[in-house]
C-alpha cells in the first residue's frame, strides 16, 4: 500500500528546501566563524545561534516529509561563500539570504494551494511567519549597523554593536505582535 501524501513535485521541492536550510546554517555558521576570527564574540554568538535555528528548520522538513510518507533525499550543501568583507557586508548578505528563502517558502507554499495540499500549505504557513521574523531581523540589524557608520563604522561602534549582539534575543517582534500597549 503506497502510504504517501505527497505529490512527486511537492516531495522534491520540500527536499530541497530541506537543502536549502542546511545550506542557510552553513552561511550563518561560516559568518559567526569569520564575526569570532575578527574579534566580533558577541557578533559569532548571534550568528552561531541562528546557524542552530536553521538546522533545526532542516529537521522540521525532514521530518514533515518523513511523517507524509515522503522519501528524504539528502543531498550535497552547497558552500557558504566567500567570508564578509565587513560587518556590514556580513549583514547585508544574511538579509539578501533570508529574502531569497523567503521566496523559496512562497513558491511552496503556492505549489501546494495549487495542489490543494492543504497539510502542506498549513504546515508552510510556520515558515512564513518565521521568514517574516528572519527579515524583520536582518532589517532592524542593518538600521542599527548603518546608525554605527555603515561599512565605514568604526572600531567603537564596532565594540558597542558586537556587545549588544550577544544579549539581542534570537526573535524579531512583528507588526502583528504589537498593540497600542506594546508598540
Amino acid at each position: 500500500m503506497n502510504t504517501n501524501r505527497l505529490s512527486d513535485t511537492l516531495a522534491r521541492a520540500l527536499n530541497d528546501q530541506m537543502t536549502n536550510e542546511a545550506h542557510n546554517a552553513q552561511i550563518y555558521l561560516s559568518y559567526a566563524a569569520w564575526a569570532s576570527d575578527k574579534g566580533y564574540d558577541g557578533i559569532a554568538n548571534f550568528l552561531f545561534r541562528h546557524s542552530n535555528e536553521e538546522r533545526n528548520h532542516m529537521m522540521k522538513f525532514l521530518e514533515y516529509i518523513l511523517k507524509r510518507g515522503g522519501k528524504v533525499v539528502v543531498t550535497e550543501i552547497p558552500a557558504p561563500g566567500p567570508d564578509p568583507l565587513s560587518v556590514n557586508d556580513c549583514f547585508e548578505r544574511i538579509f539578501q539570504s533570508e529574502v531569497e528563502n523567503t521566496t523559496r517558502i512562497y513558491g511552496i507554499v503556492d505549489m501546494s494551494l495549487a495542489e490543494k495540499d492543504w497539510a502542506t500549505w498549513n504546515f508552510m504557513q510556520w515558515f512564513v511567519k518565521e521568514q517574516t521574523e528572519e527579515e524583520t531581523m536582518a532589517l532592524d540589524l542593518l538600521a542599527k549597523i548603518k546608525k554605527a557608520g555603515g561599512a565605514s563604522a568604526d572600531n567603537d561602534a564596532l565594540y558597542v554593536l558586537d556587545n549588544e549582539l550577544a544579549g539581542t534575543p534570537d526573535d524579531a517582534t512583528l507588526a502583528q505582535d504589537t498593540s497600542v500597549e506594546n508598540p
